[in-house]
This record gives C-alpha cells, structure tokens and sequence, in this order.
C-alpha cells in the first residue's frame, strides 16, 4: 500500500508540475498579450495625438487666412466709405455750383427781358 500511495503521490506530483507548467506558460501568453495591447494603445493614442496636432494646424492656418481676408474686406469697406462721403461732397458741390448757375442764368434771362 505504500508503494500504492508513492505512485499516486508522484502521479500528483507530476499532474502539479504539469498544470503549474500550463499556469506559467499561460501567464507568460497572457504577460506578451497584455504588452501588445499596450503597444497597440500607445500607437493608436500617439496616431490620435498626431492628428489632432494637424487638425489643429490646419485649423489655424484656416483662421489666419480667414483673418487676413476680413482684414482685406474691412479695408476695402472703410475706402469704399471714403469714396462714398468724397462722392456725396462732390454731389453737394455740383448741386451747389448748379443752383448758382440757375440762379445766374436766371438774372441774365431777367436782364435779357427788360
């Protein structure tokens, strides 16, 4: 019977060893595994920060372009005011000048007539 128990004792034994040799090997597959993710997630957040870091790039060339056309616009606009106040200036001139020359015109008529 003692030589019974040994035999089921080394027979444990080595059902032990096998199955911690499984455990480990298990470990080591799930340690590579669990690295790669980790690679993986390090490449997918740094492809990520890559494109935001262009999408932020490209956003404020945008704003810069769109900037220097509202500079553009807004001095466009500010000449086209002083065109229109010189324009108005000149038309109160000539209205002006015009009402002379009627009134003018007028005397002379007057002067014709008698």
């Amino acid at each position: 019977q003692l030589h019974l128990t040994v035999s089921e004792k080394n027979e444990l034994t080595k059902s032990l060893e096998m199955v911690q040799k499984e455990l480990q090997e298990k470990e080591t597959e799930m340690k590579r595994e669990i690295s790669e993710y980790k690679d993986r997630l390090l490449q997918a957040e740094k492809e990520h920060q890559d494109a935001l870091t262009e999408a932020n790039r490209k956003n404020e060339v945008e704003i810069e372009a769109c900037q220097d056309k509202m500079n553009l616009l807004e001095h466009f606009i500010s000449l086209q005011k002083s065109e229109i106040e010189h324009l108005k200036s000149n038309k109160e001139e000539l209205n002006s000048s015009l009402k002379e020359a009627h009134q003018t015109l007028g005397e002379l008529l007057k002067t014709k007539v008698r």
